[in-house]
């Protein structure tokens, strides 16, 4: 016969061994990241192509005009823009293209029969887009400040972090947004890095759009986020800017973008493998 007392007991045991949800999601960053460093193609896509391409234009070039007769060293242009398009890679590209393939798996099917609560492991996901992002961004700007002279207003950092943490936020959302609409493992990589790399080019992270640009780039790169975060985050590291660094505008741009891959995510996210998807289609390379 079970006692009152035993049936205490047992509950007390269950509470002390029942891992908190807020442990369960640090737990689940933890595995994220690991798998993460395990996987080299996309750490190097993520971490050291950037940084490439840092030190390439700070060898290359002598001066990146920011505005019409006024111009900066490479580095404090290329330092911020490329670590920006960094914390993209590591949200938008890797969530999008891995939430893919773990769905043509069959990974995000057997989580959802698991006790593990689906919100966990999705928060596991993003959260470690967003520690990689964060690592990404701090390796260019350290490099920049340590090697290449790069120069901040220390009163710049407030409107830095919180325009990186919006930037973050909403391209953690497109990800999500990206792996709802990609048809499969397969097509997610092509459909991440054409959605991402040519917009770079016209969004102040490879080359400067700044000076008297044609209309219609113009108008390209107003359209997507990625010009407006790397704008935003330019300014607290622009010599020239006189004024406040927050940029409200383009954060409500970066914002918006954000709550439409949300909406995509919810009406389109499917945890069930693509129709002809199997284990050989989703084990294709993360870029």
């Amino acid at each position: 016969m079970v006692t009152e007392t035993g049936l205490e007991r047992g509950t007390e045991m269950s509470e002390r061994t029942s891992p908190s949800a807020a442990a369960l999601l640090f737990r689940q960053i933890g595995y994220q990241n690991r798998l993460f460093i395990r996987t080299p193609i996309a750490a190097f896509f993520t971490l050291v192509f950037p940084l490439i391409f840092l030190i390439l234009f700070g060898a290359l070039f002598e001066g990146v005009d920011v505005a019409p007769g006024l111009e900066v060293g490479p580095a404090q242009f290329y330092a911020p823009g490329l670590a920006v398009f960094a914390a993209v890679s590591a949200t938008y590209t890797n969530i999008g293209i891995g939430v893919t393939i773990y769905r043509d798996e069959g990974v995000l099917k057997r989580i959802r029969g698991t006790p593990l609560p689906r919100w966990v492991y999705m928060g596991g996901v993003v959260g470690s887009g967003v520690v990689v992002a964060v690592a990404g961004a701090l390796i260019m700007l350290t490099v920049g400040f340590l090697l290449y002279g790069v120069e901040m207003d220390i009163g710049n950092a407030l409107p830095a972090v919180v325009t990186f943490v919006v930037g973050v936020a909403s391209f953690s959302l497109l990800g999500l947004a990206l792996a709802a609409v990609a048809p499969s493992g397969q097509s997610a990589p092509a459909l991440a890095n054409a959605t991402l790399l040519p917009v770079a080019f016209v969004s102040n992270v490879f080359i400067s759009v700044r000076n008297n640009p044609p209309a219609w780039l113009d108008l390209v790169g107003d359209i997507f986020p990625l010009k407006a975060f790397a704008d935003a985050f330019f300014s607290a590291f622009d010599p020239f800017e006189e004024a406040s660094a927050y940029r409200p505008w383009l954060l409500l741009r970066i914002g918006v973008w954000g709550l439409a891959g949300a909406l995509v995510a919810v009406r389109k996210f499917r945890w069930e493998p693509s129709t002809g998807a199997g284990r050989e289609g989703g084990r294709r390379s993360r870029r």
